[in-house]
């Protein structure tokens, strides 16, 4: 029997199976196509929530950071080391911000609610390039790391994560060409080229002398604006006009810039060199920037104990131990010595101090006064430190590297005021130790006068004055004057003729050249006004004159540092024919102050992002 196949039915067969598997296909397609999809979806969430965890984590660095930045500015580096354990403490809180209660932050060690912070190294050397010729000397560096997490978290297991490691950068204010704590003045400035960086903390004014020129050969920065306004009854400048001042900045100028505080109490920097009061630690924040504490050996003079009496002299030997400065030396070696005369100082068995005179007198005609004067003798000092037994056994593995010296004679009339000088000084004391020159600074809280040459020979080789009457400098010892003024007295200056006309036959005349090898820091008298009476002097009279210096040189080789207003010799600046005639000035910034330090030296404080990078979790050793 034949059988006819149903051809028709056959095919709807095929053709239900044929999309049966079409349709399994699409599924599985489309099955790929979402599961990539939420892959992808996934991937993304991930990559979202990553970095807003490590933006979290960054933000618990910097809530350290800011803090760490601001004690450091404020209260000085030992601030910072002894606040380690608050530091770890910092994280972000809903205090801050709701936000903050989806995070969860870790120390990178397990340490939940905290932040990894801890000493990493000492670092000496250049800043980064955005701080060009500055320098760093033995400065901290911090490492901060911390870890985020996010709680009830569609994607677990993602920690952002991020580390800085922060220089606390302290650099000496000598390695700037000229730095003023506050109001900069140059106004009426005789020919001068500045090579070194100049700050003010404040405002600047600008502009040469008439047939004068003032050149900056690096950067200068301002706190507060830069013009050129009438000074000293001057008025050859259009304040806002830079055409019309006579000076170029050859390597830019910057206003409005961060003020840079210093190692000490911003609002009274004359306190470096004020003699502490009784109740304050030497090692409190405020007693570690005081020279008094600094120094190894403290001269201070006082009147005799009835009014005929001699002076009395207090004589204090101390040094540092286990990183503590010696003003903290509880071994110090102390001597009173009362009615003294200079034959005394030289002859007693207590402590002998030859290089100290207390008779002298001489009268300063800007002062309008006549000065006691507690006279340092530098050669006999550098001798004393290197013959006399007290100072032998106090200093012998640790050198006088800084004088400080106070007379605090009263006065016996409104007339009259304390001072220091320093005589025959071309030698002073390098103090080297172990193959170090470590240097030798004088500081005062009294206003002091430098009477002749100042560092000028090599240390230690007799006779070589290679550093006299050069701008490069040849001495090599790194040298510090702090004082609440600064005079310059000739090689020919005669105490006796102080009283009479500044120019007269009668007066000495300085001639030749004298040179200073040293930083400065000393106090100025502000302009009160635009008048020839009221004028500061300007940089260029920051040093005092009482001569006539018309036919002299004077050379520096120096760093000019105005940190203060003068408390002791505050009487206003005159222009030249009232009390002196300047000499032809040779400035130069000493260079040598890049690589050593005058002993002393105050520091500015700069925080540093010195390094930053995203670590693996768990991990505060990433470099």
């Amino acid at each position: 029997m034949k059988i006819t196949p149903n051809l028709k039915q056959r095919t709807k067969g095929f053709v239900i199976v044929l999309v049966m598997i079409m349709c399994a296909v699409s599924l599985i397609i489309l099955s790929g196509v979402l599961y990539r999809t939420s892959t992808v979806s996934l991937l993304n969430l991930r990559n979202t929530q990553l970095s807003v965890l490590n933006n979290a984590a960054e933000a618990a660095t910097e809530k350290v950071y800011a803090k760490m930045a601001w004690d450091f500015q404020y209260y000085g580096p030992n601030q910072v080391s002894s606040n380690l354990t608050a530091y770890r403490t910092y994280v972000p809180t809903t205090s801050d911000n709701s936000f903050w209660s989806r995070i969860q932050f870790s120390d990178a060690n397990g340490n939940v609610n905290s932040t990894y912070v801890s000493f990493l190294t000492n670092y000496t050397g250049p800043l980064p390039t955005q701080y060009p010729n500055q320098f760093a000397t033995t400065s901290p560096i911090y490492r901060i790391v911390s870890n985020a997490s996010m709680s009830n978290s569609l994607t677990p297991g993602v920690i952002g994560t991020a580390q800085q490691d922060v220089l606390l950068a302290e650099v000496p204010v000598s390695t700037y060409a000229i730095f003023y704590n506050g109001v900069l003045e140059f106004s009426d400035c005789a020919t001068m080229v500045v090579n070194g960086r100049v700050h003010s903390n404040s405002y600047m004014c600008v502009g040469a002398g008439s047939g004068d020129t003032l050149t900056f050969g690096s950067p200068v920065t301002s706190c507060g604006t830069m013009s050129a306004p009438a000074r000293g009854g001057i008025n050859i400048w259009t304040a806002n006009d830079p055409s019309t001042w006579l000076t170029t900045f050859s390597g830019g100028y910057s206003t409005n810039v961060a003020s840079v505080n210093l190692a000490m109490t911003m609002t009274n920097t004359h306190s470096i060199i004020d003699i502490p009061p009784p109740t304050e630690s030497p090692m409190s924040v405020q007693g570690q920037a005081r020279l008094y504490n600094q120094a190894q050996v403290v001269i201070i003079v006082t009147n005799g104990p009835t009014a005929s009496a001699n002076p009395t002299v207090l004589v204090t030997l101390q040094t540092a131990y286990n990183d503590q400065n010696p003003g903290s030396d509880t071994a110090k070696t102390t001597a009173i010595l009362t009615n003294v005369t200079d034959t005394y100082l030289d002859t007693n068995s207590i402590m002998k101090v030859p290089f100290l005179s207390l008779t002298n007198t001489f009268y300063d005609q800007r002062q309008g006064e006549t000065n006691y004067v507690a006279q340092i003798d530098v050669a006999q000092y550098n001798n004393w430190l290197t013959t006399n037994s007290a100072a032998l056994g106090k200093f012998s593995s640790s050198p006088a590297t800084i004088l400080y010296i106070a007379d605090q004679r009263a006065a016996m009339s409104t007339s009259r005021q304390a001072a220091v000088r320093l005589v025959n000084a071309t030698q002073i004391p390098s103090n080297t130790l172990n193959g170090n020159n470590n240097g030798f600074s004088v500081a005062t809280q009294n206003p002091i006068y430098i009477q002749g040459n100042y560092n000028t020979t090599v240390a230690g080789v007799s006779g070589n004055t290679t550093a006299m009457g050069s701008t490069t400098n040849g001495a090599s010892v790194p040298s510090a004057i702090l004082a609440d003024a600064i005079t310059m007295l000739s090689p020919n200056w005669v105490d006796n003729k102080s009283s009479l006309a500044y120019n007269s036959v009668l007066r000495t005349d300085p001639s030749g050249t004298m040179t200073v090898n040293a930083a400065l820091v000393t106090g100025a008298i502000p302009s009160t006004g635009t008048d020839a009476n009221s004028f500061s002097g300007g940089v260029q009279n920051l040093t005092r004159f009482l001569e006539d210096w018309s036919s002299a040189n004077l050379v520096m080789n120096t760093s000019i540092i105005n940190l203060f207003n003068s408390q002791i010799a505050t009487k206003q600046f005159q222009m030249p024919g009232a009390y002196y005639n300047p000499p032809k000035r040779y400035w130069a910034f000493d260079t040598t102050f890049y690589s050593r330090q005058p002993p002393g030296m105050p520091y500015a404080l700069v925080p540093i992002r010195f390094n930053w990078k995203t670590p693996a979790p768990a991990t505060v050793t990433s470099n």
